[in-house]
């Protein structure tokens, strides 16, 4: 699991995070939701240690992040940013196959060529194996990074708002992929969404962020209700239930 204590996070002036404090359990689809500049995406860059840790404390599975072995760390944690930058001349393969530094650094072994080729088929990339990344759409080239990170086979898989830029068709595809490899690989996924239905329908447990603060977590259909709409994001919006799936009525 990921536990974080007391992470407090500024720029300037500007307090982002206060006194976060926060488990996310092991096993299933962790979204972290909530407005715009809720701090979200600071969360989760911490726990990615993609910014560095001005006070509090984060561990994975009881290692601390802040001093983590770099190498040891991303054998732990793969982890998708929001902004990636591509080199337009890698094949869809050559990207997938970076997944596997951490295991080889460069060196592809049996194993590594293995593990790529699983990726591919995961999510549906072999046909589209040797093309170039820019002459792919915008979606397969998202869809093409999210399985680098796959790649990677680690116990916990990390992404910042992988849906951006995505039609719908393709969304569902992709938290339905991410739904099957929690299910039946054991994956701990945490992701950023700012979708809240999607969140409902394919996460397991929510993080509500509110003002760099955690305003309240637990299970989707105890969180996603018309007063979190209210409070949280600042509308009236009615919330329908089907089975034990919240949906936020249009």
């Amino acid at each position: 699991m990921i536990v974080v204590e007391n992470l407090n996070y500024s720029v300037a002036n500007a307090q982002i995070l206060t006194d976060v404090s926060v488990t996310l359990p092991k096993g299933g689809i962790t979204a972290l939701i909530g407005p715009n500049g809720a701090g979200k995406s600071s969360l989760f860059s911490h726990i990615a240690r993609l910014l560095p840790m001005q006070s509090g404390r984060i561990t994975v599975d009881g290692m601390d992040v802040a001093p983590a072995n770099r190498q040891e760390l991303s054998r732990k944690l793969a982890i998708l940013p929001q902004q990636v930058h591509f080199a337009t001349r890698l094949t869809v393969k050559e990207l997938v196959q970076f997944g596997r530094y951490p295991h080889c650094q460069g060196r592809l072994r049996a194993e590594d060529h293995e593990m790529v080729a699983a990726s591919l088929t995961a999510f549906g990339l072999t046909a589209l194996a040797d093309r170039f990344l820019d002459t792919l759409s915008g979606g397969q080239r998202h869809k093409a990074h999210v399985a680098m990170t796959y790649a990677q086979d680690t116990d916990y898989l990390l992404l910042d708002e992988p849906l951006n830029n995505l039609d719908i068709a393709a969304s569902r595809a992709l938290m339905a992929l991410l739904r099957r490899l929690a299910d039946e690989e054991g994956k701990t996924i945490v992701i950023v969404l700012h979708d809240i239905n999607f969140a409902a329908q394919y996460a397991d447990h929510l993080v509500v962020l509110k003002d760099g603060r955690i305003e309240r977590e637990g299970a989707p259909v105890d969180m996603v209700t018309g007063a979190l709409l209210a409070d949280v994001f600042g509308t009236n919006a009615q919330v329908a239930v089907v089975g034990d799936t919240p949906f936020v009525m249009p």
